[in-house]
């Protein structure tokens, strides 16, 4: 995979760090920082975040997929949900983990990040919600792009229960930042995302043939904010 990237400030102690059509986050407090997530092909991650931030790194994975952990191998240990680590694992995910869960909270010195569960795309994702600046770092999960909910491990009802459960909360926050897509996304997104998996279950979305990486045939439900990527049955 390549290593190219580009690293594009958001604000003071916030950066998004790009690798193409995947990102990672750097997010400073004032004791200590959190990257989250290190992409698909960016094993220097951790090098990256150390030439913007001179505070203790920590690591943080939404999730377990392939395109988000390329870098983890530079750390020792990696704050995960507890139901990602079998996801984790079949993808070579390394280190100790550190074990995430609803409510936990990641004190950054005068940032403190809020776990908030997402199974679906994955039974362990997650999303943070950074108080301080009112944003939800949303991962896959909430995202315009296109969501993989094929193969092992991938739930479109319980998606759907995550959404609507997080659709309670779209008042917390102001902006999402993904990890996919358009940056930023509105809030708005998620009631969208939740008709669109509604809509999908119930059968009322036609399907277009898709090719994935490595071959393979999925079938993509275009819900207009965003696209599913659903097996071929």
């Amino acid at each position: 995979m390549s290593e190219a990237y580009e690293v594009i400030g958001i604000d003071e102690g916030s950066w998004r760090i790009d690798e193409g059509f995947v990102r990672c986050y750097l997010l400073a407090g004032t004791e200590r920082a959190l990257l989250v997530d290190t992409g698909a092909g960016f094993s220097t991650a951790r090098a990256v975040a150390e030439q913007l931030t001179d505070k203790p790194l920590l690591l943080c994975n939404t999730h377990g997929d392939p395109d988000h952990i390329a870098g983890n191998a530079a750390f020792p240990e990696v704050y995960l949900h507890p139901a990602e680590e079998e996801n984790y694992r079949a993808f070579g995910g390394p280190g100790a983990i550190l074990p995430l869960r609803g409510g936990d909270v990641l004190d950054l010195g005068g940032r403190a990040l809020e776990v908030i569960e997402l199974p679906g795309h994955t039974p362990g994702s997650i999303a943070l919600l950074d108080r301080s600046r009112r944003v939800l770092l949303g991962g896959d999960a909430v995202q315009d792009g296109r969501i993989y909910m094929f193969g092992p491990r991938r739930d479109l009802r319980a998606y759907l229960r995550s959404m609507r459960a997080l659709q309670k909360r779209a008042g917390e926050f102001d902006a999402v930042w993904p990890a996919h897509g358009s940056f930023p996304v509105s809030p708005a997104i998620i009631a969208g995302l939740c008709l669109g998996a509604e809509r999908i279950l119930a059968g009322q979305v036609s399907w277009t043939p898709f090719e994935v990486r490595g071959g393979m045939t999925v079938r993509l439900y275009d819900v207009g904010c965003a696209g599913f990527l659903l097996p071929d049955e």
